[in-house]
């Protein structure tokens, strides 16, 4: 009978992981998904130009990139499960103060945002390699779907919800602190189970070249580049789409489209990857698809352009889901993993930060998206690159004596 207690318990336990694991991924992507489709209504009412609104999704890469590798220490010193906790309630703050209509709160509560995300997107993998290490790859699947799954319908509801609330863009981003509510309440159980993770010591003489591994750095690349051309896509092809001629709600579930036609593969593919020893020709094959669709958006027939869409949503889906992955692969232990994580989501989302922002800045320069659109091809060939590193049969710090 106390066998079967145990037993219970110990199901319930995992099922309420596993659901909280789904819900902290689901909000770690919608709140700054919804922002493209309605950046045309934001730059109407505060009057900013295209490369200022492309700030708004540059500040929360910055986060990003300033406070991933401080979320490994932090965890250390409070648990995981506190520190994904509190980033709920800071993500849940800065969606309210965004929502206020002037240019310093737009700012601020956005750039809150991004610090709040960054605990999850540096602390699940981690997570998962410590309480799933057996299933990494389903683990991973998983939570990268449920990520894509509201990224998606960020974009989708965005110009809808902004019509049903009386047309006001704030209202339509204040909407996603429900599902920030909602997290909290999910995951607030696991704080009865928080555990601090185990800090090297300074005696330890590999803890500060993880910065000087060839193959970490490959892993960051790559997992830059896959941000630095989703963020690009999320925020700016809405406004690609409705200079062709499209309204603006159609152009918005298109990009929604993009993303939901990835979720398949941002759910197989870690899966696949788990399964084979090296994972160079898998990263060749998702970011050649991807090649294809941006070239194809370049050339400008509309006739074709949900087929780019789709293209472009199948590789996201799957680059993304791989470099999740591959930081698990890459280290040999939950805490590497973190800082892998926290090293990837750092100096990768400095990569992306500079995207949006680019992007619009060149059209602003040019006139036109012919230039934006290349930057794009490019980036994705510099991530087919780096993959061919990052899909290597070695662990980071280990690379020199493992066979590639």
């Amino acid at each position: 009978m106390k066998e079967t207690a145990a037993l219970k318990h110990t199901y319930k336990k995992t099922v309420l992981l596993v659901v909280g694991i789904l819900f902290v991924a689901a909000n770690l992507r919608p709140s700054l998904t919804a922002v493209g489709p309605v950046l045309g209504f934001i730059r109407e009412d505060l009057g900013i130009s295209h490369s200022v609104a492309g700030l708004i999704s540059t500040l929360p890469l910055l986060a990003f990139f300033v406070f991933s590798p401080l979320i490994p220490r932090l965890s250390s010193k409070f648990g995981m499960e506190r520190t994904l906790f509190f980033s709920l309630l800071f993500l849940t703050a800065g969606i309210l103060i965004r929502s206020y209509s002037s240019i310093f709160t737009l700012f601020l509560g956005t750039f809150i945002i991004g610090m709040a995300i960054a605990a999850g997107n540096v602390l699940l993998p981690g997570l998962i390699k410590r309480d799933f290490p057996h299933q990494v790859g389903v683990m991973t699947g998983g939570y990268s779907l449920s990520m894509n799954t509201f990224a998606a319908l960020g974009s989708g509801l965005s110009v809808p919800l902004s019509r049903a609330l009386d047309y006001e863009w704030q209202k339509s981003l204040m909407f996603w602190a429900l599902l920030s509510l909602i997290a909290l309440f999910i995951w607030q159980p696991q704080l009865r189970h928080t555990t601090m993770n185990h800090l090297p010591t300074y005696k330890d003489r590999r803890k500060n070249q993880l910065w000087k591994s060839k193959l970490a750095w490959q892993v960051t690349i790559f997992m830059g580049f896959q941000s630095f051309v989703f963020y690009i896509s999320i925020n700016w092809l809405p406004d690609v789409f409705q200079d062709r001629g499209m309204s603006a709600e159609v152009s918005g579930w298109m990009v929604s489209i993009m993303q939901f036609i990835g979720m398949p593969a941002t759910f197989i593919v870690p899966i696949l990857a788990e399964r084979f020893s090296r994972q160079r020709l898998l990263s060749t094959i998702v970011c050649l698809i991807g090649i294809i669709g941006y070239a194809g958006l370049l050339m400008g027939n509309t006739d074709y352009t949900i087929l780019w869409v789709l293209l472009i949503g199948i590789s996201q889906g799957a680059t993304f889901g791989l470099a999740l992955t591959l930081i698990s692969l890459r280290a040999k232990t939950d805490y590497m993993a973190a800082r892998l994580s926290g090293m990837a989501q750092s100096i990768g989302y400095l990569f992306a930060a500079f995207g949006p922002f680019l992007f619009g800045l060149m059209h602003d320069l040019t006139g036109h998206w012919y230039v934006s659109l290349f930057l794009l091809v490019a980036a994705t060939a510099i991530q087919l690159l780096s993959g061919l590193g990052a899909g290597q049969n070695s662990y980071v710090l280990e690379e020199d004596t493992a066979s590639s």
